[in-house]
C-alpha cells in the first residue's frame, strides 16, 4: 500500500485536539504552580486534571488511527537525518503525552487529592497516599513536562521551518487549510 499525501481527517482532527489541549494545559500548570492557595488555584487544578485526563483518552484514538491508517511518507527533500529526529521526536512525544499525564494522576493520588473528571466522575486512586511518593512524583511530572514543553516547541519549529523555509508539503498535510 503506498503512503498517501495527507494524514486522515480523523488523525487530524485527533492531532489537533491534542494540541490544543496541551498549550492551554502547559501554561496554565505553570500559572498555577505559583499561586496561593484559594478557590481560584483549586479550580485552575481541577481543570489541568481535567485537561491532562482528556488528553489520556484521547491518546487512544491518536494511537489506533498511527498503527491503522498509513501515514504520509517524508517528503523526498528531507535529508535521511531529519528523517531520523523527526521519528525519535514523534516516539518520544507520545510517550509524553501519556507519561506526563500519567505522572500528574500518579502525584494526585499520592498526595491524597482525588481526581473527578469534569467535576462528575471520581477516577480511581493509582496509588495509597504516601507523601513521599508524591513529592517523587511531582517532580517527576515537572521534569517530564519540561521536556514535553520543549519537544513541542521543538515540533513547532521543525513544522514551520518546513513551511516557510523549504516550502515544502510538510504542515500542509497536517493543516488542510493551508495551500498547497
Amino acid at each position: 500500500m503506498s503512503a498517501p499525501d495527507q494524514y486522515s481527517k480523523p488523525a487530524v482532527i485527533v492531532h489537533w485536539m491534542i494540541a490544543i489541549l496541551v498549550l492551554v494545559a502547559l501554561p496554565l500548570g505553570y500559572y498555577m504552580t505559583d499561586l496561593s492557595l484559594s478557590p481560584r488555584k483549586l479550580q485552575l487544578i481541577s481543570w489541568h486534571k481535567w485537561i491532562g485526563f482528556t488528553v489520556l483518552l484521547l491518546f487512544i484514538p491518536r494511537l489506533i488511527l498511527r498503527v491503522t491508517k498509513p501515514v504520509p511518507a517524508p517528503v523526498d527533500t528531507m535529508p535521511g537525518w531529519q528523517r531520523a529526529i523527526a521519528s525519535v521526536t514523534h516516539v518520544v512525544l507520545y510517550v509524553l503525552l501519556i507519561a506526563v499525564p500519567l505522572s500528574g494522576w500518579l502525584m494526585s493520588s499520592a498526595k491524597g487529592f482525588p481526581v473527578v473528571y469534569l467535576g462528575l466522575v471520581p477516577l480511581p486512586d493509582l496509588v495509597g497516599k504516601d507523601e513521599a511518593l508524591g513529592n517523587l512524583l511531582k517532580s517527576a511530572h515537572e521534569v517530564l513536562t519540561s521536556g514535553l514543553l520543549v519537544l513541542v516547541g521543538l515540533h513547532i519549529a521543525a513544522a514551520l521551518k518546513h513551511h516557510i523555509i523549504d516550502r515544502d508539503e510538510t504542515l500542509v498535510r497536517m493543516v488542510p487549510l493551508l495551500k498547497r
